[in-house]
């Protein structure tokens, strides 16, 4: 799937439409506005699940950038014309490049993880130092992206800044869906991620219970508990102030605190699920989940690839 029909799938996901992509425009960055484009040809119902469970996947396993990553990733199917094209490109490739640091921190979450699982016990004190590093690189994220966003609202037109809200949106609606707490499975449509997790690795039902009965109780004993409303404070700050004829992204004082409420509970999610999955596998399902791990942390940043399946 490209990275075009990935957003789309995004707002089919949450607008509810029977099949997220039908209707969406083909193109990229540099695509005539979406209003004109041509239309993509509809997909099917079971393709449209498998990539809304691909998309759920990617955000639940990254989380680095923050609301920025957000912004990152919804400039692909902007529907910007050929002139705008190149700076699209470069302020895009610089907000990746900004977001690195906190990139090369998740991978190493995601190692540590990987190692503990191989190892057949979880070191819980790497875990808590590699979350650390997290929160240190996800704090400098908003500072280290302004100059980025001030220049990407300069270079868009008023309805192409409108459109670039609502997709940051979705991609939030869709970021809290793909990381909520599990206490019982998901559906058929949006499975969840140990859902998902049990068809990778063939867990066993008496597996999966005993998985979904700790990961509850982690998630409830967690001290630090996940707050949306700072998030969801940044987003619209950011919507409002991002849609009017001048910004500047340093002004945005709610940044900081939602990248690193963002990041670092998005990681700790992630520990803790793997941690009460790490006791119960077998030396098989050890050795599939520590290179399904790796796998991720190997990823680019900000890519996403549903052909792929990524797990």
């Amino acid at each position: 799937m490209s990275r075009v029909a990935m957003d789309c799938l995004v707002f089919g996901l949450v607008l509810g439409t029977g099949s997220a992509l039908t209707g969406c425009a083909g193109g990229n960055a540099a695509s005539a506005p979406a209003a004109t484009a041509p239309a993509a040809a509809p997909t099917s119902s079971t393709e449209d699940d498998e990539s809304a469970a691909d998309l759920g996947e990617h955000h639940r396993h990254h989380h680095h950038g923050g609301v920025t990553m957000f912004i990152a990733m919804s400039l692909d199917s902007l529907g910007v014309s050929p002139e705008q094209q190149a700076t699209i490109e470069k302020i895009q490739g610089d907000l990746f490049e900004k977001m690195e640091p906190a990139h090369v921190a998740e991978q190493n979450v995601l190692n540590v993880l990987a190692d503990g699982i191989a190892a057949g016990k979880i070191d819980a004190a790497k875990v808590d130092a590699a979350i650390d590093g997290v929160k240190q690189a996800s704090m400098g994220v908003h500072e280290a992206a302004a100059e980025s966003l001030n220049r990407l609202h300069a270079a868009l037109t008023p309805e192409q800044r409108a459109a670039l809200v609502d997709k940051v949106e979705a991609h939030w609606e869709v970021w809290k869906t793909a990381n909520a707490q599990e206490e019982k499975p998901g559906d058929a449509p949006r499975p969840g991620h140990l859902d998902l997790l049990a068809k990778d690795l063939s867990l066993t039902p008496d597996q999966v219970e005993q998985i979904r009965a700790t990961f509850a109780d982690k998630m409830r004993s967690h001290p630090q508990k996940f707050d949306p409303a700072q998030v969801e404070a940044h987003i619209q700050e950011f919507g409002a102030a991002f849609k009017g004829s001048t910004f500047d992204a340093k002004t945005l004082k709610r940044g900081p605190l939602a990248h690193e409420n963002l990041a670092v509970w998005g990681a700790k999610r992630m520990a803790h699920l793997y941690e009460s999955v790490d006791p119960l596998l077998t030396p098989e399902q050890r050795t599939k989940l520590s290179a399904l791990l790796r796998e991720h942390g190997a990823a680019k940043s900000g890519i996403f690839d549903a052909d792929k399946r990524e797990r």
